[in-house]
């Protein structure tokens, strides 16, 4: 098990700031009560009527292939696609699905970014891509207060994402609110556990956090309102997953 006050050290490349989340290391002192585009704004979490079409609600979910619609859960029932541009780039849109009868039925498009490399299959902590894969959501936490979460919500002030990004752009407010991706984590705890079950060297602290409007070191950013809006939809007993990747490696 690795010590959750452990310094991890991470390449920070052109962005210097100490992260909390998104692939960066620990915070120094957690401090008491901390453990452990143009696309339409409003995810939700509707009931499909009669009317709801065949062509809406496809059987399966789209752009994966065999390989990646294998490692879904038979359980879920909430998955959000995240789906890189490219192998190498930083842009991604994200779309909520809900698994009704007839199918699984898409929320709106939301834009997003993900790692400044681009995506990886073997994720390393420093590797500045975020990794590819079919992982649980299990926990939620931030800076705010509840935005009105199903999950298990953590507030803390260690959630804090001082400097600036690649781009120059302010992180102030990046960590407001996150969704723990289970990458390389123990599901069922605060975001901000260290445990690293694969070890340190395997990255961690993968979030879906607020979109700072630029590239981020492993996690998935998504605008402020498009987040809460995913957080409140999103519900435990559905057993929801995230399936993130460029299109290519999704489509395998």
């Amino acid at each position: 098990m690795i010590n959750p006050l452990r310094r991890v050290p991470v390449a920070i490349a052109a962005a210097s700031f100490l992260l909390v989340g998104c692939g960066g290391g620990p915070p120094e002192r957690l401090g008491p009560g901390a453990g452990g585009s143009a696309a339409p704004r409003g995810v939700q979490s509707p009931a499909p009527g009669p009317a709801a079409s065949r062509a809406s609600t496809p059987r399966e979910l789209p752009g994966l292939g065999p390989r990646t619609s294998a490692a879904v859960p038979t359980r879920t029932r909430q998955a959000v696609v995240v789906t890189g541009r490219g192998r190498n780039s930083p842009l991604s849109t994200a779309v909520l699905y809900e698994r009704t009868d007839a199918g699984w039925r898409p929320g709106p498009d939301l834009t997003a970014h993900n790692a400044l490399k681009g995506w990886t299959d073997h994720h390393h902590a420093g590797d500045l891509r975020s990794p590819i894969g079919v992982f649980t959501l299990t926990d939620a936490g931030g800076l705010l207060p509840d935005p009105g979460t199903r999950l298990p919500y953590h507030r803390s002030g260690a959630f804090t994402s001082p400097g600036t990004g690649f781009e120059g752009e302010p992180l102030a407010g990046s960590f407001d609110y996150v969704v723990a991706v289970d990458y390389n984590r123990r599901p069922g705890t605060t975001p901000l556990d260290w445990t690293r079950p694969m070890g340190a060297d395997r990255g961690g602290g993968i979030w879906l956090h607020v979109d700072h409007g630029g590239p981020t070191h492993g996690c998935v950013g998504l605008r402020e309102d498009d987040l809460k809006d995913l957080m409140r939809a999103l519900d435990p007993a559905r057993h929801p997953v995230v399936v993130m990747g460029d299109a290519a490696s999704l489509a395998r």
